[in-house]
């Protein structure tokens, strides 16, 4: 198979008759220039993308947050506005059923709520409801119904506030919000509503304005994904959509964070943040295409760079390749003379052309090479398996497999170096295998060390691959967990302790006890301190009746 595929790759090059020392240059010019400029061009284009991502990951993220904190100031501007006007003497007069307030009392309210409602523009109307949700006094010319929720009354009281549901307004042709604050006596029993309904055209300015000059869409959403406001504005009909589950589940695992998901329109990035205190939440999006349409036009112009790169390259290489042919017709002739000696060729000799020619002159020398090539190879290869054997003996145990001890002092005063210079905890577990002498007395010692190596292929499985399991000396194991606290480290030896408890032993079942300790709670002057802590701790197992789990005080 070897043969054969060399034998293709030969003939195709032969179509291009490289014989030639001229197309052998060009050929040579075309693969120089194109190799460093095509991996130039490769890493450009993955450097411009990482940017352009960083770049959009921070648009988004500054988007939602400062959407997200704008909403917030709007709705307690809002409520505070409310309350400011729901306290005035009016309001509560002609709320108050023991005033007994009459047609006088009303009208004033009116005139009250008409006052005020000429300096606050975003409120299309101001309302007073009693505690039954009927309208006292309102600044419309009608009295409409307020789409009020079924528990309004207890929210107010709880809450001390009411933030319904946004919906569109079909005779102002505009979206509206209803926002209440009660109105209470002084001991506190609840007299009605101090109501408005809120047009969202304002909010819908502010999230354009955020977005102004970028393509990113910003939407205001319940928690259940219908959509309230959009950036891009607002309609019935989208007021009557909502967000895809699926994208609203993705993001909100990920709130805070750029997250890829679906859209109806395609693929998009977004973040999503929560508003305290409403069930509202806030999503930046924009389209994957919109996102990288950049990065498209510098992958094109780096293209044609290269293309155009090759071509002048390959024009220069031709002119130089009949500069350079007519010298090495004269070299050839010398290296027929050099023929004549003892030297040896080493390359196979056939073919047309001047190098040809010189492979012919070269090939006894070259022969030679290659056979102290060959001779040497085979030694060094011998010798590279011999060093691997040692280092594998010189750093594992050949009974287990695992870590030696040895190797174990090495890897341990590493993770310690690691730990205090990241100030990231690290946890070592120290196990011994309990009544071992027993078993080996009972069942000889080849049991035993099939017992332990079973040990040791429980404890490979039952940690990750940057943990080190060791065999500390006889019966005894150690293993290093970095990046690993010490409730997690008691997890992962629960595990193994439970998993050398359900194992079968030749008909026999075995224990482990196990001690625990954290670097540097339980010991940072040195490396051994926190494995003399594990082992107390093991011994401290023992004492208590062994098959257990103890973590060092």
């Amino acid at each position: 198979m070897t043969s054969s595929f060399w034998a293709g790759i030969e003939k195709r090059f032969r179509a291009f008759d490289l014989e030639s020392i001229r197309n052998k240059i060009l050929l040579f010019a075309v693969l120089a220039t194109l190799l460093p400029s095509g991996i130039t061009a490769l890493f450009s284009y993955i450097q411009n993308r990482r940017a352009l991502r960083a770049r959009i990951n921070q648009e988004l993220l500054s988007a939602s947050s400062q959407s997200a904190r704008e909403m917030d100031v709007w709705l307690k501007e809002r409520l505070q506005e409310l309350r400011t006007l729901a306290g005035s003497y009016e309001v509560s007069e002609t709320l108050d059923p023991s005033r007994r307030a009459g047609p006088a009392a009303r009208g004033r309210l009116n005139e009250y709520l008409r006052s005020v409602r000429g300096r606050l523009l975003e409120y299309s109307e101001l309302l007073v409801l009693d505690a039954a949700g009927r309208t006292i006094a309102t600044t419309a010319r009608e009295a409409r119904p307020v789409p009020l929720p079924a528990d309004w009354s207890s929210s107010l009281r709880s809450d001390n506030r009411l933030v319904g549901d946004a919906y569109w307004d079909t005779p102002s042709r505009g979206a509206q919000l209803i926002l209440a604050v009660p109105v209470q006596r002084l001991d506190g029993r609840l007299l009605g509503a101090f109501a408005a309904r809120v047009q969202l055209s304002g909010v819908q300015q502010q999230l354009a304005n955020l977005t102004s000059g970028t393509e990113i869409r910003i939407e205001l959403a319940k928690d259940d994904g219908s959509i309230m406001v959009s950036s891009s504005g607002i309609t019935a009909e989208l007021m009557s959509s909502r967000l895809q589950p699926e994208a609203v589940e993705r993001l909100s695992q990920n709130e805070g964070a750029t997250t890829s998901f679906q859209t109806a329109a395609g693929d998009a990035i977004g973040v999503l943040r929560r508003i305290p205190r409403v069930p509202w939440l806030v999503v930046a999006e924009l389209p994957a295409a919109a996102a990288f349409r950049e990065i498209g036009r510098f992958r094109n112009i780096a293209l044609g760079v290269v293309m155009a790169l090759l071509v002048v390259a390959s024009v220069i290489a031709y002119r130089l390749g009949l500069v350079i042919v007519r010298p090495l017709e004269r070299l050839t002739q010398g290296a027929a003379e050099v023929a004549a000696g003892d030297l040896a060729v080493g390359l196979p000799a056939g073919g047309g052309g001047e190098v040809g020619y010189l492979t012919y002159v070269f090939n006894h020398m070259v022969s030679r090479l290659r056979e102290n090539r060959k001779e040497l190879d085979g030694r060094n290869a011998i010798l590279e398996k011999q060093n691997e054997e040692l280092e594998r003996l010189s750093t594992t145990d050949s009974l287990t497999g695992l870590v030696n001890r040895r190797q174990l002092g090495r890897r341990l005063s590493e993770e310690v170096t690691r730990s205090r210079r990241n100030k990231r905890p690290l946890a070592v577990i120290m196990a011994d295998v309990d009544h071992f002498k027993s078993y080996n007395d009972t069942h000889g010692h080849p049991a035993g060390d099939q017992a332990l190596k079973r040990v040791a292929e429980i404890l490979r499985d039952s940690i990750r691959e940057v943990d080190c399991a060791a065999r500390y000396g006889g019966e005894e194991f150690c293993v290093l967990l970095p990046e690993t606290a010490g409730d997690s480290a008691v997890q992962v030896a629960e595990r193994i302790r439970k998993r050398v408890a359900a194992a079968d032993f030749g008909g026999r079942h075995l224990t482990l006890s196990i001690g625990i300790a954290e670097f540097a709670k339980n010991g940072d002057a040195a490396p051994e301190t926190v494995v003399a802590a594990a082992d107390a701790a093991l011994y401290q197992a023992k004492r208590a009746g062994r098959d257990r789990v103890i973590r060092a005080k």
